[in-house]
Formats: structure tokens, sequence, C-alpha cells
């Protein structure tokens, strides 16, 4: 398109979102990660895929995210919380295992 002498190149939408998210993180220092965090990076944070930390969030093992506004995020200090809770490998069979009785 062009219009007033100069050219415009239309910008997908796609680009522009994650254009305003890099530059959101670059506000923060890297030594304070956000506390609102998207699906993928919930997930990323976690460990795990987006699509299993859908299924996490369905069973209830992770938490449900926050609506602000059309965002939906997951806080950061609720997925530490629920990932702490999860059980260890083998849990079940290790009664006698000291850490297992130390509270975090």
């Amino acid at each position: 398109m062009i219009h007033s002498s100069r050219i415009v190149v239309p910008v997908a939408p796609r680009e522009v979102s994650a254009e305003k998210a890099a530059r959101r993180l670059q506000v923060l220092p890297h030594s304070l990660p956000p506390r609102g965090l998207s699906r993928e990076q919930a997930a990323a944070y976690v460990g795990v895929s987006p699509t299993f930390f859908d299924h996490l969030v369905a069973e209830r093992l992770m938490p449900r995210p926050k609506r602000i506004g059309r965002r939906c995020l997951w806080d950061r200090i609720q997925l530490d919380a629920a990932f702490a809770a999860l059980p260890n490998d083998g849990e079940e069979d290790r009664a006698d295992d000291v850490w297992a009785r130390c509270a975090v």
C-alpha cells in the first residue's frame, strides 16, 4: 500500500503481540521475573509442554489462570505452590524418606 509517498507495510497481529510481550519483559530487570505468566510461559516455567500444562490445569494439579481484561495469566507463586504439592516419583513407596517429611 502506498500512502502519501511512503510505503506502508502491513504487520501481522501475531508479530505485533510478540513485539509487545518482548517490550513488557524488557521493562523488568532480569532479577525480577514477571508475576503473571502467559500459558506458554507458565508451561515452560513448570517444565512441560503447553498441551500437557492444559491437562494439568484440567485435572486441578495446576492452578486456573487469573483474568485481567482479555488476558489469562497464571500467578507464578501459585505455580510454585502447585508444583511443590505434586507427588515425587514413587513417593508412596518411600514413607521413610526424610525429605518427604520436610515442609518447604
